[in-house]
């Protein structure tokens, strides 16, 4: 059952489009993950389905009497208790369901005080309650925007396991970059981007499915690239040999070549892929030890974060550092960049050595200032290694418009934000980079360049992120720190991440329940041996047309017909999928 059609919906901000002539349907059971560059229009797609943005163009229609709970990317709340806000947000007019309700969420939600006020809430439970607070709406579908962003690994697991079990939440859309959180909690991706024909690209099935469908994709349209290329050219050659035109066939293939010219042009747009140039730069520095800390210890507020922490950062070692919130992470790494000072224990730099740090909550960017402002200052040029770079030719690298450099801070998105400062970092030569955050709103593909430059850094690294697949990919060695100030040092992000999944329990006497007895053989029925039969057949039908499909597409250059080629192959590969299973499920009879 269809909840929400987009139709034909297109939106800019100023001269720049976001999306233009989406269309797609969210229905009853849907659970997509919307995914797209930093700057496409996620967030303000899931504005308009509020209706708190308006869109140029098109329409979305409502099933009537819909319900729609919506959590923002950066929340807001008034000075008031957390269940003081849930309750002012309740659709029930019935105080005792409304309380009743309430009190259930933030069970759910593990609240350790429902009366804290919610303004001083941590970032992460603010999340949280913002969530819950669009649930008080008991909506038929739950749109969240980045809902991992400030959540530590817990409130991820939370929220992973609450969006999978919850009956309430069946149909959702989720906005995030979090390559393990949208693995596991949706059942389709929708990527926001103008590099494909419709705008959209779309693949039911798990986040790792859609990239497989995504290259497929993409592959076709690179062949049919190919293909017009070849079939323009002809008619480039032809023009340019004919006598003027004079007869209507004539003319006819002159507007067909034109027509040609025009859609090739449209497939090289959007087949050339920007990337961010992220290449950090380092210094000439061979010492091999670049910091030494000893005996480290912290308290804050009479409650001690950790103790005894000893460390060594050498060049190319990164070290990763993670734990719950309010463990003391950030703390730590400012300790070690030397930005606060530790109480107990010694920390000991190499001479001259440079730092460069990432922050957290990019305070280092007045929102106020303006786009060139934030990228240099006041002058028109850049220094980056020792080269003299154009602010216009800087703002590119970073995918930034040069016609935006007017623009305020405050109204570029969080993703744009995070750039200016990698841009930043980029421009200082450093040791040791301190990366407090720095996934927070990057676009998967930008992280997937910031991991290839951090790999190739040959200082050192410090870094805290909640991006399990960009710490899994990057540590050499990670620092837990637990709510009890003791901490523990693992060889790799994975050792650290099962050590959390499996906690040690309280010893007990437990009952061992008896092993299960075995399985009686299976005789396969006549019917399951007829079946199983037409299954080979219809398994090598498939194959024929898939091979038969890729060859199409390797000599295709008709380009009306290649993406409708595509998707019979994408069918073809799908069915021979399902019948496998069954195949497999019928084999093991006997």
């Amino acid at each position: 059952m269809s909840l929400i059609g987009i139709h034909s919906l297109s939106k800019a901000f100023g001269t720049v489009r976001l999306f233009k002539q989406i269309s797609f349907t969210i229905s009853q059971g849907d659970r997509i993950g919307l995914i797209g560059p930093n700057g496409a229009g996620k967030s303000s797609l899931l504005k308009i389905i509020m209706q708190l943005e308006s869109p140029d163009e098109g329409s979305i229609t409502r099933r009537q009497g819909l319900r729609i709970g919506y959590a923002s990317q950066v929340p807001e709340f008034p000075p008031l208790p957390a269940r003081e806000i849930l309750l002012n947000n309740s659709f029930s007019t019935d105080p005792i369901e409304s309380l009743t309700l309430a009190n259930i969420l933030l069970g759910k939600a593990l609240f350790p005080d429902p009366e804290a006020d919610a303004t001083r809430l941590s970032g992460g439970w603010k999340k949280r309650l913002d969530i819950l607070r669009a649930l008080m709406a008991q909506p038929d579908i739950l749109l969240l925007d980045e809902p991992t962003n400030h959540l530590d690994l817990e409130g991820i697991f939370w929220l992973e396991k609450f969006l999978t079990k919850e009956r309430s939440i069946p149909t959702y859309l989720v906005v995030s970059h979090d390559r393990y959180f949208l693995e596991r909690v949706t059942n389709k991706t929708i990527e926001l981007n103008r590099r494909y024909p419709s705008g959209i690209f779309m693949c039911d099935g798990s986040l790792h499915r859609f990239f497989e469908r995504r290259e497929q994709f993409l592959a076709a349209e690179a062949q049919r690239e190919k293909g017009l290329a070849s079939v323009v050219r002809g008619e480039v050659d032809w023009l340019s040999r004919s006598a003027p035109a004079r007869t209507s066939k004539s003319r006819s293939r002159i507007e067909k070549a034109n027509e040609l010219i025009d859609e090739l042009s449209a497939v090289q747009r959007r087949n050339t892929e920007s990337k961010v140039s992220i290449q950090f730069d380092a210094s000439e520095r061979e010492t091999r030890k670049l910091l030494s800390a000893k005996n480290l210890s912290k308290s804050l507020g009479g409650k001690i974060l950790f103790k005894g922490i000893d460390l060594t950062l050498s060049p190319g070692s990164r070290l990763g550092i993670v734990g719950e919130n309010g463990t003391g992470k950030t703390t730590l790494l400012k300790i070690l960049a030397g930005h606060i000072p530790h109480d107990v224990g010694t920390v000991k730099y190499a001479d001259n050595l440079r730092l460069v740090y990432f922050d957290q909550m990019r305070e280092q960017i007045p929102l106020e200032s303006t786009l060139r402002e934030a990228l240099s200052g006041d002058n028109e040029y850049v220094t980056y290694r020792d080269q003299r770079i154009h602010v216009n030719g800087w703002a590119k690298k970073f995918l930034l418009s040069p016609d935006r450099l007017a623009l305020p801070v405050k109204y570029l998105s969080g993703g744009e934000r995070a750039r200016i400062q990698i841009a930043k970092l980029m421009l200082e030569p450093a040791d040791i980079l301190f990366l407090d955050e720095p996934t927070n709103d990057l676009d998967i593909a930008t992280l997937e360049v910031m991991e290839e430059s951090l790999l190739e850094f040959p200082g050192a690294t410090v870094l805290i992120s909640h991006d399990r697949c960009f710490m899994d990919r990057l540590c050499t060695q990670v620092i837990g720190l637990g709510k009890n100030n003791e901490h523990s040092l693992f060889a790799d992000y994975s050792q650290w991440l099962s050590a959390c999944q499996t906690p040690a329990r309280p010893a007990q006497a437990v009952k061992t329940p008896p092993p299960p007895p075995p399985k009686p053989s299976q005789k396969r029925s006549y019917k399951e041996q007829r079946e199983l039969a037409e299954i080979e057949q219809r398994i090598a039908s498939l194959e024929a047309t898939i091979k038969e499909c890729e060859q199409r597409l390797e000599a295709m250059t008709d380009s009306s017909t290649m993406l409708p080629t595509y998707k019979t192959l994408a069918d073809a590969q799908q069915q021979r999928e399902v019948l496998f299973e069954r195949w497999l499920r019928l084999e093991e009879t006997h």
